[in-house]
């Protein structure tokens, strides 16, 4: 059981890892007239599209189960009626998600596809630190280590080995704002997770629902107050064909990919799962060339050190709650 666990696993972490390797390629790769925060509004429409119908079905069961167990009638309420308890929560979800998911295609799109990839690593780093302060999780002096070490490993290959800190690529620093984001979010949210009060589905579909209405309301607004000449154009942009395919193809790649994320730890340790999702910087290497970027040896090395210090990071999480449950 246990090894068809880890083959179902390694499938699905298999097609993850290419579509988030996919991701900086699709967004980058998009019409100039598209710009960060335009996309950033649709792909996260498209999102919640996609999360909308497989919610509703996890309400449909979660119905069911309150019939067939009324003593768990009360359990069942909290995750129905999440947002009613958590609203001011939420809606800083919603904020937070609208100016992240802005920032990482405006990163990806100052810093390249490549070094966007591998900064993008630094959600372990800040993973850590949110999770000390925020949830009180214990942090050990070699996760410490390892964190610099890693970060080493992105400076390396984001400077090409000349360490430059001067010359250290806006978009990088843009994608370390997201990163940063993203983790103070999913620290705040947990606590909704372990307590069942919410679904990752739920959180998912809540969080891009609300940051796509957020962004895309905000950007016609603007617009028709202050650019009212091209207000018609801007609206246009909805329905030309090639953007059409681009907001879906980066919504559909980013939510089943989320999707992957999922069913991923629901079969191997999340410590595994993350290591297994370390090596997407090689996809996006790949396809990168299409685009006329280079994977040089810095890059390589960096990688390299960034996988192993993940690998050591989670490892030391693990054995961390071992000891703890024992």
């Amino acid at each position: 059981m246990q090894n068809e666990n880890l083959k179902k696993g390694i499938f699905f972490g298999t097609i993850m890892v290419i579509l988030i390797g996919l991701q900086p390629i699709i967004a980058n790769s998009r019409p100039a007239v598209l710009d960060a925060y335009i996309f950033a509004a649709m792909t996260c429409i498209i999102q919640a599209l996609i999360f909308f119908p497989i919610m509703k079905i996890e309400k449909n069961t979660l119905d069911s189960c309150k019939e067939e167990n009324p003593e768990e009638k009360s359990e069942v309420n909290s995750l129905l009626y999440v947002w009613k308890k958590h609203k001011r929560l939420l809606m800083y979800i919603g904020i937070n998600f609208s100016i992240s998911q802005f920032l990482f295609y405006l990163g990806f799109e100052l810093a390249g596809s490549i070094n966007g990839a591998l900064a993008q690593k630094t959600t372990v780093i800040f993973g850590l630190l949110f999770g000390y302060l925020i949830n009180k999780e214990e942090v050990s002096i070699t996760q410490i280590i390892f964190s610099f070490v890693l970060l080493f490993g992105v400076t390396l290959a984001i400077t090409e080995g000349s360490f430059n800190l001067l010359e250290f690529n806006v978009g990088v620093l843009i994608i370390f704002i997201t990163t940063t984001l993203w983790m103070l979010a999913h620290a705040i949210t947990k606590p909704l997770l372990v307590n069942n009060e919410a679904t990752p589905v739920q959180l998912v579909f809540i969080r891009n629902g609300l940051s796509g209405s957020i962004l895309l309301s905000s950007y016609f607004l603007f617009h028709l107050i202050f650019q009212p000449i091209l207000f018609p154009e801007k609206i246009n942009l909805l329905f030309e064909p090639i953007n059409i395919f681009f907001f879906i193809a980066m919504g559909a790649i980013y939510g089943f990919d989320l999707f992957c994320w999922y069913k991923l730890i629901c079969f191997v340790e999340v410590s595994k799962a993350s290591v297994i999702a370390s090596p997407t910087p090689i996809v996006t290497a790949f396809f990168a060339i299409f685009l006329g970027e280079i994977f040089t040896i810095f890059h390589l090395l960096g990688l390299i050190i960034i996988i192993i210090s993940i690998y050591i990071i989670v490892r030391e999480r693990k054995e961390g709650l071992d000891v703890g449950n024992q």
